[in-house]
């Protein structure tokens, strides 16, 4: 990828929301620990919730990191009652899929909510205009970060 010049518009965006982005993202995250999950299972949980019947290698291919490093997590997650695994959830006979349990889902849900209201605070503290500029950046944050 060529250098960028520091000066050009798009530079100069990303060098002001990278911050803010980062900081955010940092908040969010201490959200999900105070319910009492780490964010990356909080993370794994929402794929699961979004793909019942994955499997761990598919997990694992989708948070980019080792089957064997997955495997701790979902043994992790299936120890606490989060997830279930179930051969039957599987489009592969050879292989099992996992789906949230009822403690999952309210765990998910739980840190949710506790995102929400923590960023939902910030946005009261803003101003109508600020949080209407806010509005209208949703979709293409959104595309940013690969979610549309």
């Amino acid at each position: 990828m060529p250098d960028r010049d520091p000066n050009d518009t798009v530079s100069l965006l990303a060098a002001a929301l990278r911050p803010a982005l980062l900081r955010a993202a940092r908040h969010l995250r201490r959200e999900a620990q105070k319910a009492g999950v780490s964010a990356l299972d909080a993370q794994i949980l929402g794929v699961i919730r979004k793909r019942p019947g994955i499997g761990g290698a598919e997990l694992a291919e989708v948070e980019q990191m080792t089957r064997p490093s997955m495997s701790g997590h979902l043994k992790r997650l299936e120890d606490s009652g989060w997830i279930s695994r179930d051969p039957a959830l599987a489009a592969d006979r050879r292989r099992v899929g996992v789906r949230l349990t009822a403690a999952g889902e309210g765990a998910l849900a739980a840190i949710q909510q506790r995102r929400n209201d923590w960023l939902a605070a910030k946005l009261d503290a803003l101003s109508p205009a600020d949080r209407a500029a806010l509005a209208a950046a949703a979709g293409p944050l959104a595309r940013l970060a690969g979610d549309r």
